[in-house]
């Protein structure tokens, strides 16, 4: 009996704090750009109004902070009124996209952080279930079970003098009109009056292609099986991996090829292009709007030696396939990874040399650097045809040099590493620091990246993997860190699981990645109007070097603006 007595006065005074939170608490939105993040108590400049811009079939993010003011809120919810334009032309809800930003723990700090551990937001929870419709809620216990994932989108709570910021995914329309819309957000909660701020977006009269033009390779999901341990075979599986691609291709990155997709293969080693491989494919670049096609690596033990003529069968027959699909370009083989030995340098030349004997236009991609680690190992002059060194180990004369010879130069990001002891300019640049993707950097070092590409005419992107929850096998909704210290390094998708969604939840890193590959048709289509040297001038404003770009959070849309308005001043 006393329990329940106790129990009872806990209620009583709950109830009588919630009565005096209705008086009290109210709720402050502010308007922040996306290239900036904010802590859960962290002081910050916002605006009242959220103002937008960009090009017709493009995606625009912004942020609106919540914060509890005067007491602590309770069931935060938010809608949107819908954006009415020119001729009452409106840009709705199903183009409108709300999530709810999750704060990751940073424990350890990355080498040569700029940022100190603490509560970083990332995973977007969006309010609403991209695949069921339904609202995605938070915990709750209902008589002897809990339901619902560990984190919600609406209904949340906020403490006095908290923030939760919210994101704001809008698309615009490829047939939205020129000219200015004008619409809302509301915030509720459950013990204060609701709060409107306005919603200016701008639509530019341009519009951006529907795949990237950059470049790019992201990784496979194959960790996502082992991480949800399924089968890749399975139907689960393939359900799920469908759902990554589809967010993969949405954020303006080509997504993998499925392995179910994998054409058999003759006794000769040649594949069996049928009509149904051919259906499927075909369905699958267009739906996807892939502008990159991995050749699947030859599935034979030893290409090389015992296995080299069906190898040779295998991509020879392979890119006929894709010539008669006019595919060939934009085709490419990921040949190795990361030679960083001599016996890895004489794979590489024997991998090339084979690939190309199969068909010497095939595009053969190493992960390393148009300059030699060590000159005794031999040159890989002619069994590469796209080198992609470090951020870090970006040497303009050496790119110049391979791409005279007719080659082509990617980038990517790995760990944290700056330039080597034998990058040819090292004396000069040791002591710089190229964007590194982890999540206690600056969030502008994901945008940046292909404006860095730009910068040295670098036309791709790659990153190891998006999924990559593992060493160790850790939840990084709670364990961000890739061998515990590179934090949000191999990953920029989360698992759905948590949030109760069967399928992938986008990061903001993964964000501001997205504006950069945007930001990359802005410069293409400029260059396209005649404006190259204006495209080169600007972009050097963001990045004089690789190891003195501008970590401005205003620099980039700034930038971009100038880059539309000189778009749409040779319409």
């Amino acid at each position: 009996m006393r329990v329940k007595w106790s129990s009872a006065i806990h209620l009583f005074f709950f109830v009588m704090i919630s009565q005096n939170g209705w008086v009290e608490s109210s709720i402050q939105l502010n308007a922040i750009s996306p290239t900036i993040r904010i802590g859960p108590t962290e002081p910050f400049d916002g605006k009242e109004i959220v103002e937008m811009e960009c090009a017709k079939n493009e995606f625009e993010s912004m942020q609106i902070v919540v914060t509890a003011k005067g007491g602590n809120l309770q069931q935060v919810d938010a809608e949107f009124l819908p954006l009415i334009g020119p001729d009452q032309g409106e840009i709705g809800a199903n183009h409108i996209t709300l999530f709810r930003e999750i704060f990751v723990p940073v424990r350890y700090s990355s080498p040569r952080a700029t940022l100190p551990p603490g509560w970083y937001p990332d995973p977007l929870v969006p309010f609403l279930n991209p695949y069921t419709g339904e609202p995605v809620k938070g915990p709750r216990w209902t008589e002897r079970n809990l339901e619902g994932g560990r984190f919600g989108g609406g209904g949340f709570d906020l403490w006095e003098n908290h923030h939760q910021p919210l994101w704001i995914d809008i698309h615009v329309p490829e047939n939205a009109k020129t000219g200015v819309y004008k619409g809302s957000i509301r915030v509720s909660a459950r013990n204060s009056r609701p709060v409107e701020m306005p919603i200016r977006l701008t639509v530019w009269d341009f519009t951006l292609p529907d795949g990237p033009t950059h470049e790019n390779h992201f990784g496979g999901f194959g960790y996502v099986a082992r991480y949800h341990d399924l089968k890749t075979d399975s139907k689960e599986y393939e359900s799920l991996e469908e759902k990554y691609i589809a967010m993969m291709a949405a954020h303006r990155l080509n997504p993998p090829l499925p392995s179910r997709f994998h054409p058999a293969i003759d006794e000769d080693g040649s594949i069996q292009a049928t009509d149904s491989f051919d259906r499927q494919l075909s369905e699958f670049v267009q739906k996807y709007h892939m502008t990159n096609i991995e050749i699947p690596r030859a599935p034979f033990r030893d290409v090389i030696n015992a296995d080299r003529e069906k190898a040779i069968h295998y991509y020879r027959s392979w890119y006929a396939y894709l010539q008669k699909k006019g595919w060939e370009k934009r085709a490419y083989l990921y040949m190795l990874d990361e030679p960083n030995d001599a016996d890895a340098y004489e794979r590489v030349r024997q991998l090339g040399a084979m690939v190309h004997e199969a068909d010497a236009r095939i595009r053969c991609l190493v992960v390393e650097q148009p300059y030699l680690q060590d000159p005794n190992w031999g040159p890989l002059d002619d069994a590469i045809d796209i080198w992609c060194p470090l951020f870090g180990f970006i040497h303009q004369p050496s790119i110049e040099q391979v791409q005279d010879q007719g080659d082509e130069v990617w980038s990517y990001s790995a760990l944290v590493q700056s330039a080597p002891r034998y990058h040819p300019d090292y004396d000069n640049v040791k002591n710089d620091n190229p964007p590194y993707w982890q999540i206690d950097f600056p969030v502008t070092a994901y945008r940046i990246a292909p404006w860095l590409n730009r910068r040295y005419n670098v036309t791709g992107l790659l990153y190891w993997s998006t999924v990559f929850w593992l060493s160790p096998k850790r939840n990084p909704w709670d364990d961000p860190g890739f061998r515990i210290r590179f934090n949000g390094d191999g990953f920029l998708f989360y698992p759905g699981n948590e949030a109760g969604i069967d399928g992938p939840i986008a990061s903001i890193r993964l964000k501001n990645l997205r504006d950069g590959m945007e930001d990359y048709e802005y410069f293409t289509i400029l260059e396209q109007k005649g404006g190259n040297e204006i495209v080169n001038a600007i972009v050097r404003e963001a990045v004089p070097t690789w190891g003195s770009w501008n970590q401005d959070s205003a620099c980039l849309p700034t930038l971009r603006k100038r880059l539309a308005e000189e778009i749409v001043k040779r319409n």
